[in-house]
């Protein structure tokens, strides 16, 4: 997943557990890996496929994801990521890089199917289904630690029993269980014929999105929600900060001139300080 993870109150035990977890879930969903499921998915030309278990889930909660934001999490952008220039692992990617983007490639997430292990797709279709997995993973990991604990991969965090997080744009805060979660084009981003491309696609047009944030973080129930709700806020530009409020999540988004945080974050915050006075 390209990520280092960090682990807090977990036994010896269970943290070897969770090393299997990443280590297992990375050679199913690694778009880098040749010999991954998720390649070897993509280069089957049959209509109809088989799947194990785990990608299964993966497709299913992506797919949940993508009706959840009206599509603007997309598991079918690996076309697009590729078309952009995101075609090895990151740290690989070279800013020299004087090829043109590939041709457009927008989201098709309703012409995915799923029954059971049973996943049916159009041809040319490539699946990348990292806009949901690392969360889940970060989630199913803290449900291997028995008391309070916390897992963080790439920066999204899952914690039991309180936890302190920094936050992008500088502070940090409290969360006591539950998932947190960012999303932008600040860290993962790399140049192609000297144009500025990043990871968060756009599934309307296919290409890297345009959004006056830099950076967006969530709070949530779980991780994954987090992650979710982070992503499609980005998307939204403008438009985030109430799309979280009508989903009741508190929302900080940065950009250049200043970080701004939205109507669920202020009274998240004010409730907090009530309780702690």
């Amino acid at each position: 997943m390209g990520v280092d993870v960090l682990v807090g109150g977990a036994t010896d035990s269970e943290l070897h557990s969770i090393a299997r977890l990443f280590e297992g879930w990375d050679r199913v969903f690694s778009r880098f890996d040749p010999g991954s499921e998720l390649n070897r998915v993509n280069r089957d030309p049959a209509p109809v496929l088989i799947v194990s278990k785990l990608f299964a889930s993966g497709v299913r909660t992506a797919l949940a994801a993508a009706a959840a934001t009206r599509g603007l999490v997309d598991p079918t952008l690996g076309s697009a990521l590729t078309a952009a220039g995101y075609d090895r692992d990151f740290s690989l990617l070279d800013d020299r890089d004087e090829r043109p983007p590939g041709p457009t490639a927008p989201g098709r997430w309703r012409a995915l199917s799923l029954h059971g292990r049973l996943l049916s797709r159009p041809p040319g279709l490539e699946l990348d289904l990292n806009g949901v997995v690392k969360a889940m993973a970060v989630d199913a990991s803290l449900d291997l630690i028995r008391g309070d604990g916390l897992v963080a991969a790439g920066g999204d965090v899952a914690a039991r029993g309180g936890a302190v997080v920094g936050v992008p744009g500088g502070g940090s805060l409290s969360l006591r269980s539950g998932g947190i979660a960012t999303s932008g084009s600040t860290k993962r981003r790399w140049r192609r014929r000297g144009a500025w491309q990043h990871h968060l696609i756009d599934p309307r047009t296919g290409r890297p999105a345009e959004s006056r944030w830099g950076e967006v973080t969530v709070v949530a129930s779980t991780c994954l929600a987090a992650d979710v709700a982070a992503k499609a806020a980005f998307l939204l530009a403008h438009d985030g900060p109430g799309w979280l409020d009508e989903h009741g999540l508190p929302g900080r988004f940065v950009a250049p001139d200043g970080a701004v945080e939205n109507r669920a974050w202020c009274e998240a915050a004010r409730e907090s300080g009530a309780r702690a006075a």
